[in-house]
């Protein structure tokens, strides 16, 4: 079983980098983001285009990297965190979530048992097609996968530490633009009610030897929320980062071309 860099990174005491991809399904795309000796890549399903058949190609073309696949589900249900676990994802992102009873759901739709209640398909894409051993391969399976749970609204605030304290539960994921949302504050990034409820989540997270994440749209964000104490970052989206390198050079050919 292929190792998961995001542990791999929380072992070293190192923050694990990672990125985003909501559009693009293309055959280059998972080498392209090993050049970045990425240590994780988020395949969106809940804003962008990408169906069940997108991810799971998706996934197949990150095996032959070593990044660790990880996929935010378009809603807190088993049926869409059981098939992306058996397309071979490497943990779930779940958005939104608000309660402790949430998240132990969602741990039980993504984990065997004695741990969850999570369907036994051996011999498919998860497992290379093969069939391993199956109670060696559902314990080891159990310990490599990460569960994310998204902290996006103040009623998760206010019952982050039983969440954080839910068996299975392995970082708690702040999806800032919804959260400044609930809070009356949208996109207010700066805002001091904001900036408390990032180092609350940051200081559950150190207490339960959980991981913190976020992502930034940019370097100086990325310093200043891995200096409150974030340490799984998401570097902005595959649209975001193409989006801006495109601006940015057209805009510099442009002011390079003569004029008469």
């Amino acid at each position: 079983m292929r190792l998961n860099r995001i542990r791999q990174a929380a072992l070293e005491g190192r923050v694990a980098v990672g990125h985003m991809l909501m559009e693009f399904d293309t055959p280059g795309i998972a080498k392209l983001c090993s050049l970045a000796e990425l240590d994780f890549v988020l395949i969106d399903m809940e804003h962008g285009p990408l169906e069940i058949p997108q991810v799971a190609r998706l996934i197949s073309r990150l095996k032959a990297t070593d990044i660790a696949p990880v996929v935010r589900v378009p809603a807190l249900e088993y049926h869409f965190v059981a098939r992306v676990m058996d397309a071979g994802a490497h943990g779930i992102m779940a958005p939104n979530v608000r309660t402790a009873e949430q998240a132990h759901r969602l741990n039980e739709a993504m984990r065997y048992a004695p741990i969850g209640n999570r369907g036994l398909g051996l011999g498919t894409a998860h497992n290379d097609f093969q069939r391993p051993d199956p109670v060696s391969y559902m314990k080891a399976a159990n310990a490599r996968n990460v569960l994310l749970c998204q902290i996006e609204s103040e009623t998760a605030l206010s019952n982050l530490e039983e969440i954080a304290a839910v068996r299975g539960v392995d970082c708690l994921w702040v999806g800032h633009m919804d959260l400044t949302q609930s809070m009356g504050i949208v996109g207010q990034l700066q805002h001091p009610a904001f900036l408390a409820a990032l180092r609350k989540v940051t200081a559950a997270a150190r207490a339960r030897g959980l991981l913190a994440g976020i992502q930034p749209g940019d370097l100086q964000q990325a310093r200043d929320w891995m200096g409150l104490g974030f340490n799984m970052i998401s570097y902005s989206t595959d649209i975001g980062v193409y989006a801006s390198a495109l601006v940015e050079q057209v805009e510099a050919l442009r002011s390079a071309a003569p004029r008469d």
